[in-house]
């Protein structure tokens, strides 16, 4: 191969220079300005959702997150605007600090020390946020 320029940053070059010419504001746009544009739903919905509307007797939406956030730190951390989403819509489901911690610590066995490392991180990012938008 003759062309030393790494595949993926071309490609990523390209991308950029067709959000440019879309939307100049999108120059300086990061995956976490995306985050931003999406905000949490509120419990209710995320019941009518996630939660138990079809099965009565199913799992509530609280369940099904920390399942997800447990799957998405199997997956070893690599999702993180997923990862993002999915506490902050722990923390409007009701879940507290502790039980999303355990979720993730507990798949230190399945998924190993440096994804569960870099998922606690992400969480505690996300904790800290919300903390600071509540004082």
């Amino acid at each position: 191969m003759t062309d030393s320029q790494n595949p993926f940053e071309q490609m990523m070059k390209q991308y950029q220079e067709m959000a440019k010419s879309v939307n100049p504001a999108l120059e300086t746009f990061t995956p976490k300005g995306f985050e931003k544009l999406w905000p949490t739903m509120p419990k209710d919905m995320m019941e009518m959702f996630f939660g138990n509307a079809m099965n009565k007797d199913g799992l509530d939406a609280k369940t099904r997150l920390l399942l997800s956030l447990a799957a998405l730190t199997v997956l070893g951390g690599q999702a993180e605007a997923q990862i993002r989403l999915t506490v902050r819509h722990l923390l409007e489901a009701g879940a507290t600090k502790q039980e999303i911690v355990e979720t993730i610590g507990q798949m230190s066995m399945f998924a190993g020390i440096p994804a569960m490392t870099k998922v606690m991180e992400l969480a505690q990012e996300v904790m800290g946020d919300n903390e600071e938008s509540e004082t």
